[in-house]
């Protein structure tokens, strides 16, 4: 039975990040004994310089903590974040200094393209990234590392009904913004300087009907090549740096 007091990070980056991070977090870290790089060398280092038990291990070990994926050898167990439900988000809302920039994923099922998502979040200082629970990815280990480590710090707010937790961003002064190809208004065109949520739908399908109904205003990124979309961990780094580099100014 899976232990709710921690679960398991993988990938050099990912831990690493944990450690810089958040620290008290980390739990426990097991290295794989064929590693002995510089770069595994130094996450041991520090993971003993903030107290934490390091344990080299046979590979075996790693596949029964995390099962057959490329964990690049080292594994840690961390204490989780605390799961985000839509009146937490509400609640956070208020404590935010400035305008809001939140990310809405509508039923990104593809935990690469979720943890990609992620990262871009992180990077662009994204304050939550709101998922429903139905038909979408979990927030499983293949997230957290493709994620390299945004997972551990970005809030996620998986929510029961996506169209209600809208209603209510919108009540909080929220501008709910979507993004869709066949649009009238570029992305470039709209003003983003604004308490705003951006809505990216689901691979292929895009936004559902209920959650494009509730948006104040839709936008298409330009496509000048053949292809017809991006892939949607790309358009939410076109998306969110767009909004960064307006709110910049």
């Amino acid at each position: 039975m899976a232990d709710p007091k921690r679960h398991f990070v993988y990938g050099l980056h990912a831990i690493g990040a944990v450690i810089e991070r958040s620290p008290e977090r980390l739990l426990e870290l097991w290295v794989a004994q064929p590693r002995d790089d510089l770069r595994v060398r130094e996450l041991k280092e520090r993971a003993r310089a903030v107290g934490v038990s390091v344990q080299s291990v046979g590979v075996e070990v790693l596949a029964k903590l995390v099962g057959d994926v490329a964990h690049q050898g080292a594994v840690a167990a961390v204490r989780p974040l605390k799961s985000w439900d839509e009146q937490d988000l509400v609640q956070a809302l208020g404590q935010i200094l400035g305008d809001p920039l939140l990310l809405i994923l509508d039923g990104v099922t593809d935990p690469h393209n979720l943890g990609a998502c992620l990262r871009t979040a992180d990077a662009a200082g994204v304050h939550a990234v709101i998922i429903p629970k139905d038909r979408a990815a979990v927030v499983d280990g293949v997230v957290r590392k493709v994620a390299a480590g945004a997972a551990e710090f970005v809030p996620i707010a998986s929510v029961t009904n996506l169209a209600r937790t809208v209603d209510r961003l919108k009540e909080q002064g929220i501008w709910v913004v979507g993004t869709d190809g066949e649009a009238q208004k570029t992305l470039y065109a709209a003003d983003l300087k604004r308490p705003l949520a951006l809505v990216l739908g689901a691979e292929g399908g895009g936004m559902r009907r209920l959650t494009r109904e509730r948006c104040d205003f839709l936008v298409r990124i330009p496509m000048a090549g053949q292809v017809e979309s991006l892939n949607v961990s790309v358009a939410a780094g076109v998306a969110l740096f767009e909004a960064c580099r307006q709110r910049s100014q």
